[in-house]
């Protein structure tokens, strides 16, 4: 019962004891310990065994108890020390506890005193600056008080000077006394409620209003609007009072100016009436010479009267060129008739030049309160169209297609007076159109006659492909009339010009370029099969002649520069229109059609280098390859396709050297349009015996490496060819060599025939596998068997693809036609 006992109270102990392991590891760190009766796992079996590893340990079994009843004992003689010294600890907690609350109660006693002292404090110090603050402010007060004194009597006093000095017409001391009077009125603006000083301001309005109208009437006796300016000239009066005027309300000034420039001008008007002589447009420098000499008499007899902000120098020019619009307009609508286009130039051209001559004396700060705001500055142009167009002075220009890489000339700063007197030309700038219209037309006619009397460029392979002269004569004279009309308007004229433009290019591209090119004919040059396999390098000559060759690559490099030169010519067009146009500005009709005389001369080539191939083809599909013996060389129609390639291709290259990609383009639909021809060929040549099939192979492999390294045939410099190219030969000439292939092998067994054909060609159509069954000679029965057989294979490919995939042409055919393909790939690698 004890044992029991014993073992219900260890395990009573041991769950009581049971410990969460973070309160285990917080034990562990504030009393570090070694000893396995401190572990948290600790297992009294283990520790037993430790200490008693052999029956011979058993001996000193005493001593070991003993160990631990000393432990035991020092242990509880320790947690009774604790227990003891916990006693009185509740009690010394109470009474800290107390004697805390009495401290805090002690400070707050003694914060409330020194509340208390502060706020009598404070009391004290504001009884001691009362008296402080009352000096403070009456002392404010009276310094406002005098200050308002000072400026009241100032005020009465300069009101009264100011009258006085009004009635004397004294503007100069009134200037200064007037601007003083203003601005002490303004610190009684607070105290108009008080009737003397209403009093006072009415007097100063009223003062005001008698200056204004006093000097207006001085400056009318001065200067009448009838008769002629006094003899003596301006006075210091008048300069005095333009002073006064400063101060004035603007619009003294404003009238003051506008009756003076009126006078001005009174002459001029009589002077240029629309029934005078000198009113014409041919006398039209008489105008501008005219205000020449009036601008420097005003500043020599009027300059130093009017103050210099007032600019009226440039305000008499400003509204000079304002009337001179309106009469320069009126006159013209009623001659019209009588406008001619050199005579309107001429107008033009001088009109712009004085406005240039403006915006270099004037700045146009005056332009503001006019009609004419300032030009907004195009956007800042990478095109290099244009070097230099904005020069007053059009001159002769040229652009070669060399100058589209010089760099620009930095541009002339904006005249702000553009357009402030040659405005007016605009409603008749049609009579430029219909001029440039009518020069344009003759210009092409030029050309063409020239081009018929020169006749096409030599064949000179340094010289042919140029760019034809005309086209740069072209551009250059659309440069010039660009320039001349952006400088005339930048509104409809503009828009017109460029209908001009755009009707010209297409004539352009008709009658010079569509229209001379080579007409293309339908024979075959008298050509027969045992001519062809006769013939000898040299003795055939192409189509087209070497001129003909030369003259199409002269075109096509003609038509290339013009399309590249109307894009520039589009964006510089939108760059001079205002903005509101642009949209109207569209020439891509025009670049169509000159991308469409570069097709046609690609195409003209490739039909010409095609059409000199089709005998030699025409000859290959007529040899009787079933009667072929042996394998030998290559035949004379391969022979016969690589001299035409070789005649044609190194003079297209060189002739289009300076458009290299239009090059590539001709080589690559020479090969689309060959390849596909060879092939149609190709299925014409019936029968064919094991060995002609063989002959075809090695021809075909000749013409796919002579066609994969036609690019650069016969140049002293070895460039690769376009991957693109080299893509389209490969493609089409295997599809070439697989057919061969597929005659040649056996068509027994027939599904391994037909596999064959399906890997090699994957050509579902039944027609191709039609032609390659009448290329090797079958009857039509054995035909309709293969081709019942061939439609079954075509769904889904064949189960066995797998296993059979190492089967080739040459695997199941027997030991003599192996022997054969090996004895022609032998000959093929020979010939590498």
């Amino acid at each position: 019962m004890m044992e029991e006992e014993d073992l219900e109270f260890v395990e009573e102990l041991e769950a009581v004891l049971q410990l969460t392991p973070e309160v285990q590891l917080a034990i562990e760190q504030v009393f570090p310990s070694q000893d396995p009766l401190d572990r948290a796992d600790f297992n009294a079996v283990e520790y037993i065994n430790t200490l008693f590893p052999t029956e011979q340990s058993l001996a000193n079994i005493d001593e070991v108890v003993n160990k631990i009843r000393l432990k035991i004992r020092r242990l509880d003689d320790n947690i009774r020390t604790v227990v003891r010294g916990q006693t009185n600890v509740g009690q010394d907690g109470r009474q800290a506890l107390e004697e805390a609350q009495k401290a805090i109660q002690q400070l707050f006693g003694k914060i409330k005193d020194i509340k208390d002292k502060a706020e009598k404090s404070e009391q004290m110090v504001k009884e001691i600056t009362r008296d402080i603050k009352q000096l403070d402010h009456a002392k404010r007060h009276l310094t406002t008080s005098i200050t308002t004194l000072n400026h009241l009597h100032m005020l009465a006093g300069g009101v009264d000077s100011l009258e006085a000095m009004t009635r004397r017409r004294q503007y100069g001391e009134v200037a200064n006394l007037l601007q003083g009077v203003m601005n002490v009125l303004e610190h009684f603006h607070k105290y108009m409620g008080i009737p003397q000083i209403r009093q006072l301001s009415e007097r100063v309005k009223a003062a005001q209003t008698e200056l204004g109208q006093q000097i207006l009437a001085d400056f009318e006796e001065a200067f009448p609007s009838q008769g002629t300016k006094r003899p003596g000239g301006p006075s210091n009066v008048l300069r005095d009072a333009c002073l006064v005027a400063n101060i004035l309300d603007p619009r003294i000034k404003q009238e003051i100016i506008k009756k003076f420039i009126k006078q001005h001008l009174s002459e001029y008007l009589v002077l240029f009436q629309e029934n005078q002589d000198v009113a014409w447009l041919d006398k039209i420098d008489r105008r501008y010479a005219w205000i020449k000499r009036q601008l420097v008499d005003y500043e020599e007899k009027y300059g130093r009267m009017f103050p210099r902000e007032w600019y009226m120098t440039e305000r008499i020019a400003v509204e000079f060129c304002h009337v001179t619009r309106t009469e320069l307009a009126k006159i013209m609508r009623t001659r019209a008739k009588e406008i001619e286009v050199k005579l309107l130039l001429f107008a033009i051209q001088r009109t712009t030049n004085f406005e240039g001559f403006l915006a270099k004396r004037f700045s146009g700060c005056t332009l503001s309160d006019g009609t004419l705001k300032k030009l907004e500055s195009p956007p800042h142009s990478t095109n290099p169209f244009l070097e230099d167009d904005t020069a007053p002075e059009i001159e002769e220009l040229t652009m070669e297609k060399g100058d589209l890489d010089q760099p620009k000339k930095p541009k002339a700063p904006d005249n702000p007076f553009h357009g402030i007197v040659s405005k007016c030309f605009e409603p008749h700038l049609y009579v430029y159109i219909e001029s440039q219209d009518k020069n344009l037309g003759e210009l092409i006619d030029r050309f063409v006659a020239d081009f018929k009397a020169q006749g096409p460029p030599k064949p000179n392979t340094d010289e042919g492909g140029a760019v034809l002269p005309s086209c740069a004569d072209l551009f250059v004279y659309y440069k010039k009339c660009m320039v001349q009309c952006s400088q005339l308007s930048t509104g409809e004229p503009m828009i017109a010009l460029t209908t001009i433009f755009q009707k010209y290019l297409r004539e352009y591209a008709w009658k010079i370029l569509s229209g001379n090119l080579p007409k293309t004919t339908t024979s075959s040059g008298g050509l027969t099969i045992s001519s062809l396999l006769k013939e000898k390098e040299g003795s055939e000559v192409a189509k087209f002649t070497l001129e003909e060759l030369c003259l199409i690559c002269s075109i096509l490099s003609t038509a290339e520069y013009c399309l590249a030169t109307t894009q520039q010519l589009e964006e510089k067009l939108k760059e001079k229109v205002d903005v509101s146009l642009i949209e109207r500005i569209n020439l891509t009709g025009e670049m169509d059609t000159f991308s469409t005389v570069i097709s046609s001369s690609i195409q003209l080539l490739v039909q010409d280098l095609d059409a000199a191939c089709d005998p030699a083809l025409t000859a290959m599909s007529k040899m009787q390859w079933q009667n072929v013996e042996h394998v030998g060389d290559q035949s004379p129609y391969v022979t016969s396709v690589i001299l035409h390639i070789k005649q044609n291709v190194p003079i297209i290259r060189d002739n289009l050297a300076s458009t290299r990609k239009y090059f590539t383009q001709f080589c690559i639909k020479f090969a689309n349009s060959f390849i596909p021809k060879f092939i149609t060929h190709l299925f014409k040549c019936k029968p064919v015996s094991m060995v002609g099939a063989e002959q075809l192979l090695l021809d075909t492999h000749s013409l796919k490496m002579v066609l994969l390294d036609l690019p650069s045939i016969g140049s002293q410099v070895v460039r690769k060819a376009p991957a693109s190219y080299t893509k389209i030969v490969v493609k089409g000439m295997t599809r070439a060599e697989m057919i061969l292939k597929v005659v040649m092998a056996p068509h027994e067994p027939l599904v391994v025939f037909v596999d064959n054909y399906i890997k090699l060609l994957t050509d579902c159509n039944t027609e191709t596998f039609q032609k390659i069954l009448d290329m090797k000679g079958l009857k039509r029965s054995e035909q309709s068997s293969m081709l019942e057989l061939f439609r079954q294979r075509l769904p889904t490919p064949p189960s066995g693809a797998e296993g059979s995939s190492s089967l080739s042409l040459m695997a199941p055919t027997p030991e003599q036609e192996s022997s054969r393909i090996r004895k022609l790939e032998k000959l093929i690698k020979k010939r590498l």
